[in-house]
């Protein structure tokens, strides 16, 4: 289904439908609808749109009410073809970036606090994606230990030491590792792994590194055992659980609210879904169904990346609730705050 094949009195009913809808949580009647300014037309004559639309999978009737809800087809129609994206008020930009700014200089406190100020604006649960900071390296070094076996050893800035075994050439000659740990303290004495390894790969395939060809292989083995190793995984941050229970009356929304936080608790997948919106730059949205993740809670997920300095995507940032979100408010503040987070980093 497409906004162009409803017509216009369909999208103008559709619209309001779904605006009623947002703006009270409840399934919207035909009298309602027909009350509406711009909807100049009978109830009789709204029941009628409302059962072709409901024909189209974009409407359906809750339980035994006379009233419609979208669905979460229909929100998706709403929201990429009808809605109106809003304007942050100076009072939100402030409020989010002075709760950011107010931050120490860890990157995990300044988007602890972006997800505060994100959730006490959004009234919504925040949730934002740490990435893994690789610590810059101050040296690195080969020790063999056996004819077939070196030791890499691997000294961070901040003190920490790592060591991975990796396999040589039988025989190699004590000056082939000599050499391979010099060509790499060069380029690697503090900057991190992450940032070089492309380049280092480039220079060896080049054959315009200065090594010998043991060397390069003990080069290669260092880099692709470190590059394969099992790193620490992202962090995920949740704050404003309790915001989502604000508005809970059903027993049924209930029951959704603890399948939500059930699904909170279960950060590896969450971690999985949020890593699809590192794929691209901007806003995207999740909607209820949509995610297998979500399809029993009926929940929405509205993120957005953020960037460090060298504009590389590093993580995202977002916003989680009911299907029944401010959509045209949230996309832009979590937009706004996935700016400000960039900018800070």
């Amino acid at each position: 289904m497409s906004i162009a094949k409803l017509t216009d009195r369909s999208r103008s009913i559709f619209q309001q439908i779904v605006e009623t809808y947002l703006d009270t949580g409840d399934p919207v009647g035909s009298r309602t609808i027909s009350r509406a300014d711009g909807i100049s037309v009978s109830p009789a004559t709204v029941r009628n749109v409302m059962s072709d639309l409901e024909e189209s999978g974009l409407i359906v009737s809750p339980h035994t009410s006379a009233g419609r809800v979208p669905t979460d087809l229909g929100l998706r129609l709403f929201v990429d073809g009808m809605m109106e994206v809003g304007n942050l008020t100076k009072e939100e930009r402030a409020a989010i970036k002075g709760q950011c700014a107010a931050s120490g200089k860890q990157i995990e406190d300044v988007l602890s606090d972006a997800t505060k100020a994100l959730s006490g604006l959004s009234h919504c649960a925040s949730l934002v994606m740490v990435p893994h900071q690789e610590a810059r390296i101050r040296h690195i070094e080969f020790v063999p230990i056996s004819s077939d076996r070196a030791l890499v050893v691997l000294v961070s800035e901040d003190g920490i030491v790592e060591n991975r075994l990796i396999s040589i050439p039988v025989g190699l000659p004590p000056s082939a590792l000599v050499q391979a740990t010099n060509f790499l303290n060069t380029r690697l004495a503090g900057r991190s792994l992450e940032d070089v390894v492309v380049g280092i790969e480039a220079e060896l395939k080049s054959r315009q590194s200065e090594l010998d060809t043991l060397a390069e292989k003990v080069v290669e083995s260092g880099l692709a055992v470190w590059a394969g190793g099992d790193s620490p995984s992202s962090t995920l941050i949740v704050s404003g659980h309790s915001n989502l229970l604000e508005n809970v009356q059903a027993t049924d929304d209930l029951e959704r609210m603890k399948q939500l936080f059930d699904e909170l608790e279960r950060k590896k997948d969450l971690i999985k879904l949020m890593e699809l919106a590192k794929d691209g730059r901007g806003v995207r949205l999740f909607i209820g169904s949509e995610n297998n993740l979500f399809s029993l809670s009926g929940s929405s997920l509205v993120v957005s990346p953020y960037m460090n300095g060298a504009n590389k995507i590093v993580g995202v940032i977002g916003v989680i609730g009911p299907t029944r979100l401010n959509y045209a408010r949230i996309v832009p503040m979590v937009d706004y705050t996935a700016q400000v987070v960039g900018r800070l980093l």
